[in-house]
């Protein structure tokens, strides 16, 4: 399995470069039989941010830390957590990463 400098600081390092508000974001790390799950929290201002348009952004986050994974012969997934805990729409996903409203 990856270690925590491998996986998730280097999930922290990207995230926070590419938010608003880098003191918000914040990742929790589970591992269990299926491999490595971490889960992204950020402010929700900055979720447009994250997701990207039509989610592109949030794609390729998931396929760098993949690629971590992978170095580490270890299987990582990355959850982007809602801030209102529920699961948006793909139409909600393709407002915000077009910027009209949360």
């Amino acid at each position: 399995m990856p270690n925590k400098v491998e996986d998730q600081e280097f999930l922290s390092l990207l995230v926070k470069a590419l938010v608003n508000h880098p003191e918000d974001v914040r990742i929790e790390r589970r591992v269990d039989e299926m491999g490595v799950l971490l889960t992204l929290h950020v402010n929700p201002s900055d979720m447009g941010q994250i997701i990207g348009r039509q989610g592109a952004t949030a794609k390729a986050i998931r396929s760098l830390i993949r690629i971590v994974g992978i170095k580490g012969n270890s299987r990582v997934n990355l959850k982007i957590e809602e801030p209102g805990g529920g699961t948006p729409s793909n139409d909600e996903l393709r407002r915000r990463a077009e910027g009209f409203g949360d």
